[in-house]
C-alpha cells in the first residue's frame, strides 16, 4: 500500500494520529527532502533505522520506479513532503499517477495544507475558488497566468518565493485591475502574518520588504463586492 501523507506546514503540532502511526509502521519512507522529514520523526520519537528514500522533483520518474517495484513486491510505501500535501505543488503527483497505471493500492492520509488557509485567513469569498500554485517567473507569463482568470468570479489561491511578491502583485493588479487580496506568510509558525487590502495597497507594503517564509496569496475573483465602486475608481 502506498500512503500519500499531508504533513505539517510549519507547527510540528499539526499532524494527525493516523499520520503518525503509517508513518511509524511504513516499510519505506519516501521524502523530499530527508533532512526536514527526520526533523518530524525525531520530534515524534519513530524509528529512522529503515530505508529513507529521496523523493523530489529532480528524481521523480526515477525515484518513483523504484518505489513502484517496492509497492509489487508488498512493501508499505509512505511519500510525505516538506509540508502539505504530496502532489499540490510538491513533488507526487508522478507516483500517483504510477500508482494507478499500475494498478497499485494507495490512499491519501489528509492533513495540513496553506491552501485552504489562506483562502479562509483572507476574508475572500471561500465557497468557489481557484488553486494555481506558483506563478511563472517571466513577466510576460505570469501576466498571461492571471489574465485567464480576469472574468472568472472564483477566489484565487497561489504560493509564491518570498523574493517575488511584489512583482507578482502588480502582474495581478495588470492583468486583473484592482482588487481586494491577502498576503499570507509563515502559516501556522510563531510570526504568522496576514496583510490585506487592495492589490495596489499590497504591492507599496511589499515593495522593498525582505520577506522570511512561505508566502501564500488569495486574490478576489471577479465580483463587484471586492472590486473598487465608481466613486473609489474616481
Amino acid at each position: 500500500m502506498l500512503y500519500i501523507i499531508a504533513t505539517p506546514i510549519g507547527n510540528l503540532g499539526d499532524i494527525s494520529p493516523r499520520a503518525l502511526e503509517t508513518l511509524r509502521e511504513a516499510d519505506i519512507i519516501a521524502c523530499e527532502d530527508t533532512r526536514r522529514t527526520k526533523i518530524l520523526l525525531n520530534h515524534y520519537e519513530i524509528p529512522t533505522k529503515r530505508p529513507i528514500v529521496s523523493y523530489r522533483e529532480q528524481n521523480e520518474i526515477h525515484a518513483g520506479e523504484k518505489l513502484a517495484q517496492q509497492l509489487e513486491e508488498g512493501k508499505t510505501v509512505a511519500l510525505c513532503s516538506d509540508g502539505g500535501y504530496p502532489g499540490v505543488s510538491d513533488p507526487g503527483y508522478r507516483m500517483i499517477k504510477l500508482a494507478i497505471e499500475r494498478d497499485l493500492e494507495f490512499t491519501i492520509i489528509p492533513g495540513a495544507s496553506a491552501v485552504p488557509m489562506a483562502l479562509l485567513l483572507s476574508g475572500l469569498p471561500s465557497s468557489s475558488y481557484t488553486f494555481k500554485g506558483f506563478p511563472p517567473r517571466k513577466n510576460g507569463q505570469r501576466h498571461r497566468f492571471f489574465e485567464m482568470e480576469k472574468d472568472l468570479p472564483h477566489t484565487i489561491v497561489i504560493f509564491e518565493s518570498p523574493f517575488r511578491v511584489s512583482k507578482t502583485l502588480t502582474s495581478a493588479l495588470e492583468a486583473l485591475g484592482e482588487r481586494q487580496a491577502a498576503v499570507c506568510i509563515e502559516l501556522t509558525k510563531k510570526f504568522e502574518k496576514v496583510s490585506r487590502g487592495w492589490l495596489s495597497d499590497l504591492i507599496q507594503e511589499f515593495e522593498d520588504k525582505k520577506i522570511k517564509g512561505e508566502v501564500s496569496i488569495a486574490i478576489a475573483g471577479n465580483n463587484p463586492k471586492f472590486l473598487p465602486s465608481a466613486e473609489e475608481t474616481i
